[in-house]
């Protein structure tokens, strides 16, 4: 079975001219190698439980989108351009989104130009996207899809299969995902959302084999490849980047390579390009650290990013793992009153994702308010469970300190020198 074509493709004359007058890429350079060995991803440790793994993506389902009109149906309600520049069908996956017209996130998704069941690579295309949201963007397709001549249809578990996999020690992944495809007909992506993240790989050829990587990998968990995003600060799916509430530029997906800002129109357009050239970012999710009160022995400036599978606190009125924390809790700054800092989504032992405001939380200087900055590296953040009325005492606590990942960093300066 044939899953991907090197052959250019053509498109229909009308996407060709969407993109005939885009001039430069939409997401920023890629990191050099040695900047990578060289330097952390935050500013500090991201050690993983596991440098060199691969685990299957139970997490994610994959949507087969195929027919004459689906490559010119996705072009218009995805926020990543379906065409190369020269306005040839792209033969590589790439990372996107559906937003609603308010420009809100409605599914983070990765999309792969597949051929299935001897379609034509340039009118069948897989979408993966978050499990427990897959039927309800099936709904969301077939909706809006009116005439348009093309299928989609559910994935089950046998029918394809989605796999992450990486190795730190740079060894043999890059090599045999240079050419796009495994032995089998295993789609091979390296993941854009960042420089070190690893690669994807849909299975469909044999979904019950275990993809050929050709490297020494152990199999893990799918915890571990959570771990591994949240060190990273990687959000995905909607419980991180929530459903028609988030924004895809306060959810990285602007310096994770998933918005073209030179395509033509797509369902959400309006707002994201007006907040890209008029608004300033003040939120972004970023990976954060719990730890407790009474672990008061290192200062808030020295802490790192580093994976426990527990909160290290003494006090009795602590949260013990990020698991326990409701996501939407609201993070105060210790010892002052004012507007929140931000807000938790989701977490695994000792770490996890927040929705911060950046000129509280992090030393990033927003375009424009250099001198406004509240940020200062003493400062602690806490995460204090709201009691539900009729409730007496102090609820659950835990002190969270954010970090900027280097990849994130390096794109909001790049954002930032152009503006």
């Amino acid at each position: 079975m044939s899953t991907l074509t090197t052959g250019a493709m053509r498109l229909p004359p009308r996407l060709r001219a969407s993109v005939a007058t885009r001039t430069s890429p939409s997401r920023p350079a890629l990191i050099c190698r040695a900047c990578l060995t060289s330097r952390p991803f935050s500013s500090s440790s991201t050690t993983s439980p596991a440098q060199a793994a691969y685990a299957r993506l139970a997490s994610r389902r994959l949507i087969s989108v195929s027919g004459p009109d689906a490559a010119k149906y996705l072009q218009g309600v995805i926020t990543s351009n379906i065409a190369q520049p020269d306005g040839s069908a792209r033969t590589a996956g790439f990372y996107s989104a559906f937003l609603n017209a308010q420009g809100r996130v409605l599914h983070d998704v990765f999309v792969y130009p597949a051929a299935l069941g001897g379609a034509d690579p340039a009118e069948s295309f897989l979408v993966e996207v978050d499990a427990a949201e897959a039927e309800r963007l099936v709904r969301h397709i077939k909706r809006y899809k009116l005439r348009a001549k093309f299928a989609v249809r559910l994935l089950d578990g046998e029918e394809g299969r989605v796999w992450h996999a990486w190795d730190d020690s740079g060894s043999g992944l890059e090599a045999i995902a240079a050419s796009g495809e495994l032995k089998g007909g295993s789609i091979v992506l390296r993941d854009p959302r960042s420089p070190t993240l690893g690669y994807r790989i849909v299975s469909t050829a044999s979904p019950a084999a275990v993809p050929e990587l050709g490297a020494e990998l152990d199999e893990a968990e799918e915890e571990k490849y959570q771990i591994r995003r949240y060190l990273h600060g990687i959000p995905e799916g909607q419980s991180e980047i929530l459903y028609e509430t988030a924004l895809p530029l306060e959810s990285n997906m602007d310096v994770m390579g998933g918005i073209d800002f030179h395509k033509g129109c797509y369902v959400g357009q309006e707002l994201t390009i007006r907040t890209k050239h008029r608004g300033v970012v003040r939120k972004r999710i970023l990976p954060c650290v719990l730890y407790g009160e009474g672990d008061g022995e290192v200062k808030p400036q020295d802490r790192e990013l580093a994976y426990q599978s527990g909160i290290t606190a003494t006090e009795d009125n602590a949260f013990r793992s990020a698991e326990e924390i409701p996501a939407g809790t609201s993070i105060g700054r210790v010892g002052k009153k004012g507007r929140s800092a931000g807000k938790w989504l989701r977490g695994v032992g000792n770490v996890g994702l927040a929705l911060c405001r950046l000129e509280i939380m992090t030393d990033v200087v927003l375009p424009g308010e250099a001198n406004s900055s509240a940020f200062n590296p003493t400062d602690e953040f806490v995460l204090a469970e709201k009691l539900e009325e009729g409730q007496e005492g102090v609820g659950r606590q835990a002190r969270v300190k954010a970090f900027v990942p280097l990849w994130l960093r390096q794109g909001l300066d790049g954002a930032i020198s152009r503006q």
